[in-house]
């Protein structure tokens, strides 16, 4: 018990401390290369123009460089590959029991952080500086999605036929039986949970939510006995709390799309590894331990829908849902701790859920 602690904990720590060390130097690098939005948004998902939120966010939009998220998944990708080497050079029996890169945990959840980073950091530097010519911009919602669903196809197929998962765990309900539907619903939630990243809006957001969920499913892991993803969780939540540090107002970066493509992508995974691979509910209580995400999203489809189908008419002053609490006249840092609490308390009822449902 005392080592399956160490093992947790520990990488925590080391991310911790490596992103803060590291910071110094994206930061030059970002500052020194002018890394940031050259051209505030003006033009909304439908077409519209977006004015409630560049009087809220313009200077930030073009002042801020983006791809803080580097911090997060460069740290602890670092700190487990460290553990893993050191564990192979120094085979002593401690550092074994420290090594939590298994094949039957974390390999696909890494591998899952790893291609969100590197598709979200091209996306980045294309909106940015553009590619071989191309006009900076990024790619496109419609693009993004078709490389998250595919990423999730990948995985749909390593789960379906490598673990031969075909069932998903409801609260009191037990086991549902989806067979080969298993590969679009695993895909579906990937693409759900990939959407909630437009929550990286406002200083601080972002990562302090993001540390809450995985937090939570930290403590989910280490309930199932999966010890090696309880850790990966915990060596992410370090990287994120690096990041925080430096993201909270004024912020010195964003975590922008390499951070929340990252992050959303290894969610998925970890949800999923949660669930029937472990006789858990990891997907059922999803959607309770990452309400802030399904709200925000949801506030961007409401909103795109009532402009649509009434005329024009809006339901929230902007969306997502944080801006719009921004326009009612709520500082920045309000939101964001509220969006804590409330993150908290969704984690707490999710925890509740998945140990005694």
């Amino acid at each position: 018990m005392v080592i399956d602690v160490v093992k947790i904990f520990l990488p925590l720590t080391v991310s911790f401390f490596l992103g803060i060390a590291m910071t110094p130097l994206l930061t030059h690098y970002l500052y020194s290369r002018s890394m940031w939005k050259k051209k505030a948004k003006t033009i909304a998902p439908d077409g519209r123009g977006t004015p409630i939120f560049n009087s809220l966010h313009k200077d930030k939009e073009v002042g801020t460089p983006k791809m803080g998220g580097v911090i997060i998944w460069l740290s602890a990708s670092i700190t487990m590959l460290a553990i893993w080497i050191t564990a192979k050079f120094f085979p002593t029996d401690l550092l074994h029991k420290l090594d939590f890169l298994s094949r039957d945990q974390t390999w696909l959840p890494l591998a899952a952080l790893l291609v969100g980073a590197f598709v979200g950091l091209v996306d980045d530097f294309m909106e940015i500086r553009g590619v071989a010519g191309w006009p900076a911009g990024g790619l496109s919602l419609k693009k993004r999605i078709f490389v998250v669903a595919f990423v999730g196809l990948l995985a749909a197929f390593w789960f379906y036929f490598k673990l031969e998962v075909v069932t998903t765990t409801l609260p009191f309900l037990g086991t549902v039986y989806l067979g080969a539907f298993f590969i679009p619903f695993f895909v579906l939630v990937t693409v759900a949970v990939y959407s909630g990243g437009v929550i990286d809006g406002i200083d601080g957001l972002a990562g302090g939510i993001f540390s809450i969920i995985f937090s939570a499913y930290a403590v989910i892991a280490f309930y199932q006995s999966q010890i090696n993803l309880a850790a990966f969780c915990a060596v992410i939540v370090g990287g994120l709390l690096a990041f925080l540090w430096f993201n909270i107002p004024p912020a010195r970066f964003y975590m922008s799309e390499t951070g929340s493509m990252a992050l959303t992508l290894t969610l998925a995974v970890v949800a999923f590894m949660a669930d029937s691979v472990a006789d858990g509910k990891g997907i059922a209580v999803l959607p309770i331990i990452a309400f802030p995400l399904v709200a925000t999203t949801l506030s961007d489809i409401i909103q795109l829908l009532s402009k649509r189908f009434r005329h024009g008419r809006k339901v929230f002053l902007v969306a997502p849902l944080h801006h719009h609490f921004e326009a009612l006249g709520w500082p920045a840092a309000k939101v964001t701790m509220r969006y804590w609490v409330i993150g908290v308390i969704c984690a707490v009822m999710g925890l509740i859920v998945a140990m005694v449902g």
